[in-house]
Formats: C-alpha cells, structure tokens, sequence
C-alpha cells in the first residue's frame, strides 16, 4: 500500500499571511520613527536657518560699527530695531551715510527685507530683534586711556524651548516663554591711539 500523504508543505494553511502581517507591522513602526525624525529635522533645519541668519545680521551691523568707529556712540539704540520698529522707514536711500541709514538699513534686514513674497518680507529670523549696548564708555585721558567696548546683539523666537538666554536683548519680546528667545552677540571695540 502506498503511503500518498500530502506534502509537509501542503498542510501549513495561512503561515505566509501571518508572516506578511507580522512584517507590516514592522514596517509600520520603522515608517513611524522616520516621520518623527523628519519632524525633528525639519525643526533642526529651521533652528539652523535662523541662527545662520543671525550670525549675518550681527557680522553686518558689526561690520559697519568698524568703519565708522569715530561715531560709535550714535550705534547706541533705546528703540526698537528690527521686528516692531514703525519709526524707520522700508527705503534707507533718503537719510545720510552715516549711522542713522546704517541702523535704518540694519533695522529692515532684520524685518525680513533682503527677501519678499507678495510685497511681505520673508528673509530673515521671526520676530528678529538687534541691540546695540555700551559696555565700556570710550576715555582717550593720559592715565586712563580705555577702549570703547560696545556689544551687538541679535535675539529672535525659537521653534522650540531650550535654556533662557542670560543676555537681555529681546526680552518680553516673544511672549511669557522666555525658552523660546534666542540671543548671539558680539562686542566691538573701538581703540584709541592717542594715550602715549
């Protein structure tokens, strides 16, 4: 008598559906993690962007503080500069070279104007804010002789909240999350020549 069973094979009904299910699932979870870290670097990418736009908005206005440091003073700022500034106009090309149009101009680039979509500014951080601050007044008398140290700072709203920045530029701007409030800054000093 022959033994015509079927074979091994033949009798394991629906493993192979289990199988794919199983690496669906899998599939699922690895899609998942990958959104999530798309997220994570879409924010990272902006965080980046931003900063990056900071660092040209403060080696601008540091840059022009250099090569008129004989009025270093007229740099100092009480206002606003940037993000919320109604007092300087979106066209510098009327006020006088000199720090006035320097601090105009400085003021629009940190609006956004060096970029526009449908006549709104787009280029720049959001909310960007520049402070120019006086941290040693400038004394060219024998005996004392100091330099004048002034400090540039750009501060802007982060996308998501880290460590409250110790520098107080833009504080109060962004809302009662100071988390949010990034800040960089720079010092410019203004030598003197004539203490011999």
């Amino acid at each position: 008598m022959l033994n015509r069973s079927r074979p091994r094979y033949a009798r394991q009904h629906g493993t192979s559906l289990v199988e794919v299910l199983v690496t669906l699932v899998i599939l699922a979870f690895g899609l998942l993690g990958v959104a999530g870290l798309q997220a994570k670097m879409s924010l990272a990418e902006m965080e980046s962007y931003q900063r990056s736009q900071a660092i040209l908005a403060l080696t601008e206005m540091t840059e022009r503080m250099n090569a008129n440091s004989a009025q270093a003073t007229s740099y100092l700022n009480a206002g606003t500069l940037g993000t919320g500034d109604t007092t300087r106009p979106a066209d510098c090309t009327a006020i006088a070279a000199g720090p006035n149009r320097d601090l105009c101009e400085w003021s629009n680039s940190l609006k956004g104007a060096s970029e526009q979509k449908s006549a709104a500014n787009v280029g720049g951080m959001v909310g960007a804010v520049g402070c120019i601050t006086q941290l040693q007044a400038f004394n060219p008398a024998l005996g004392v002789c100091s330099a004048g140290i002034y400090q540039v700072s750009v501060a802007w709203q982060g996308m998501s909240p880290t460590a409250r920045p110790a520098l107080a530029c833009g504080q109060g701007s962004f809302g009662a999350n100071e988390a949010n409030r990034r800040v960089i800054a720079a010092a410019v000093t203004v030598g003197t020549t004539s203490c011999y």
